[in-house]
């Protein structure tokens, strides 16, 4: 099942749940000392249920940018497929491609991008049309 942001009518495809999920227990892991939304409330916690609203969309985005560069800092093996269960590993496992550097470039989505680009331009167009975001599954 394909999970992606929907703004309206525009779709921004990711990839299965399991791959959003470890995205977010990255961040929760390592920038939230584990404590679930205690930085990042908009997206941890109201996004990650499911959506987030027209007027929280500017946060959103200044929390997805400090989540960016505060990534930057962690070295790949450093992901975190699933928080509820720490021993769970990508199914890649460390095999991946040399153009991973760090966390803020781990996450690619099932149609190549750079997950977190590709978030970035839901965002952008949720602010730009005045809209909220969703996460959905097809």
């Amino acid at each position: 099942m394909a999970v992606g942001f929907k703004v309206k009518y525009y779709w921004f495809q990711i990839g299965n749940g399991d791959f959003l999920h470890a995205f977010f227990s990255t961040v929760a892991y390592n920038l939230e000392k584990q404590q679930w939304g205690s930085r990042f409330p908009v997206i941890m916690n109201k996004l990650y249920q499911g959506k987030v609203g027209k007027k929280e969309i500017k946060n959103a985005i200044e929390e997805l940018e400090i989540i960016k560069n505060e990534l930057k800092k962690f070295t790949p093996d450093r992901i975190v497929w699933d928080i509820e269960d720490l021993s769970k590993q990508p199914p890649w496992g460390n095999d991946i491609s040399k153009d991973i550097t760090d966390l803020s470039n781990y996450f690619v989505t099932s149609d190549g991008n750079d997950f977190i680009t590709i978030f970035f331009h839901a965002l952008e167009k949720a602010l730009e049309i005045n809209s909220g975001i969703k996460i959905k599954s097809i």
